[in-house]
């Protein structure tokens, strides 16, 4: 069903730029930033802090202590400047805390925050950076600084223009800027995607969407419609968006690294591509269908980390998948009680129409290993509240069936910063998900995010595979660090850590 829905112009992350000059050598700056750093005998300001109190005639420590500075991780001390006209309007005096990578991806973000509407600011920040902290800095402040807007008269703010990272000088500087980039980039579009209202977000929006910039990426880009997914035996996806007025779609997106062979192995990731959910007929209440928009934030996930793939020099052929649906209400929903037929042949008895997410993973995941012979599958999804039950507001829970991809999991998680924590598939529940008619239930209950995990597991085969349920961490109810009020875009760093690595499959195959 076509929409008259448009999406305004959106703003962009900032541009970056090296230089190995101080900020007072760099003219036309707005914005002077420097770092602060606790010290046993008082707080010590980073480089180029003692030329630009020459320069502007200030004791920036002296303001410090009036502010109580403490130096933590993304604390801001703001100092208005009537200097020279060729020196900056303003100094930001930033925390860098202990020093750590996540310190300075806190402070990249802070730094975003404090200079929106601004045209420039040069920053000695990431020259005292530890290894991967100049590139923690920029994701950091791109992602700090995103926004989405639908006004009638624009943004409200606007990110600062252009950051420079003064006093880095580093050869190996270029490339972890431009990694950093791409890395930065994928979470901007994966939030952007999980932000769009789902009066414009149907299937085939975000189908377009994932052919838009997979072909600008170099991918092969792969969608099949209603049609299609019925001659082929989709039987999840299509009972999951048989009640909606916008049919479902299932998006393919491939990458092949430069010189593949046919013997390169695949890695195949698939995404939940819920554009938005009612519950269907097992309806949610009014308050838990708010975020619903973003219940295709597994599949934005993938969509950008697909995207960004070439950029971190993926050194795999990787597969990405998203089945793609609105699960509403209508005379056409699909019921409790049910059964439904995946591709491949397993059944399900539907039994919370609620429960929608692993009904189309399952279609996936099933073609998947039978059509792709992957080395390794991952999915990712916001699949379960349970989730957000046992881990909170700011970490995603994963299962795997196998130990050297838990463990690439685990080191990609902490790289990325996008955390995780390991959870059990429990054997004992098994006998929750299996039906009395089919194969398995959809709606085992108890153990909500294990059982769930369990129920997808029957599709994963023999592959070494990983199970990803961040419905704890899709939504940031305010800014945070890094994260901005709204949907968090989670996901798209983790996967580029990990498949951006040297050997993505080291310990799995």
């Amino acid at each position: 069903m076509a929409t008259s829905a448009q999406l305004p112009t959106q703003v962009s992350p900032p541009e970056f730029a090296l230089s190995p000059a101080l900020p007072h050598q760099i003219g036309g700056a707005e914005v002077w930033a420097f770092p602060v750093l606790p010290d046993p005998d008082g707080l010590v300001l980073g480089p180029g802090a003692d030329e630009a109190s020459e320069v502007l005639g200030l004791d920036l420590l002296a303001a410090l202590d009036a502010a109580r500075a403490t130096g933590r991780a993304g604390e801001v001390t703001t100092v208005p400047v009537a200097g020279p006209a060729e020196a900056a309007s303003l100094v930001l005096l930033v925390g860098v805390g202990d020093g750590t990578v996540t310190d300075f991806r806190r402070a990249g973000a802070a730094l975003a925050r404090a200079t929106k509407d601004r045209a420039s600011v040069v920053t000695t920040l990431a020259a005292i950076a530890p290894d991967e902290g100049l590139a923690a800095f920029v994701v950091g402040a791109m992602l700090g600084s995103f926004s989405f807007h639908w006004r009638s008269t624009g943004p409200q703010e606007r990110p600062v223009a252009r950051i420079v990272l003064a006093d880095v000088s580093d050869d190996g500087a270029d490339d972890e800027l431009a990694r950093a980039i791409a890395l930065g980039g994928a979470g901007w579009r994966s939030r952007a995607l999980a932000t769009v209202p789902a009066n414009l977000k149907t299937p085939a929006w975000l189908a377009d969407q994932a052919v838009e910039v997979g072909e600008a990426a170099g991918l092969t880009v792969q969608v099949w419609d209603e049609e299609q997914l019925r001659a082929e035996g989709f039987g999840g996806v299509l009972a999951v968006g048989g009640a909606s007025a916008n049919p479902p779609r299932l998006i393919r997106m491939d990458y092949t690294p430069r010189g593949a062979t046919k013997k390169m192995p695949t890695v195949v990731l698939v995404g939940k591509g819920i554009t938005f959910d009612t519950g269907g007929l097992d309806i949610k209440p009014s308050e838990s269908m708010l975020t619903m928009k973003r219940d295709m934030s597994g599949g934005a996930a993938v969509i950008a980390a697909m995207a960004a793939l070439r950029d971190v020099d993926c050194p795999v052929r990787v597969v990405g998948l998203v089945p793609a649906a609105e699960n509403a209400i209508s005379g056409s929903a699909m019921r409790p009680g049910d059964v439904i037929t995946h591709w491949g042949g397993r059944t399900s008895e539907v039994n919370n129409t609620d429960a929608e997410g692993r009904l189309v993973l399952a279609d996936a995941m099933a073609y998947a290993v039978s059509e792709l012979k992957p080395a390794v599958l991952l999915d990712i999804a916001t699949l379960t509240g349970a989730m957000k039950v046992s881990l909170g507001q700011w970490t995603g829970g994963y299962f795997a069936n196998h130990e050297g991809l838990a463990a690439q999991v685990e080191t990609a998680a902490r790289e990325s910063g996008e955390n995780v924590w390991r959870m059990p598939l429990v054997k004992d529940y098994e006998e929750k998900v299996t039906s009395k008619i089919a194969d398995g239930d959809n709606a085992a209950g108890g153990a909500g995010a294990i059982t769930a995990a369990l129920f997808l597991q029957h599709f994963a085969g023999d592959v070494p595979w990983a199970h990803i349920d961040f419905a704890s961490a899709a939504e940031s109810p305010a800014d945070r660090h890094e994260w901005t009020a709204g949907p968090s875009g989670y996901g798209p760093r983790l996967l580029l850590s990990w498949l951006g690595s040297d050997d993505p499959l080291d310990g799995i195959a």
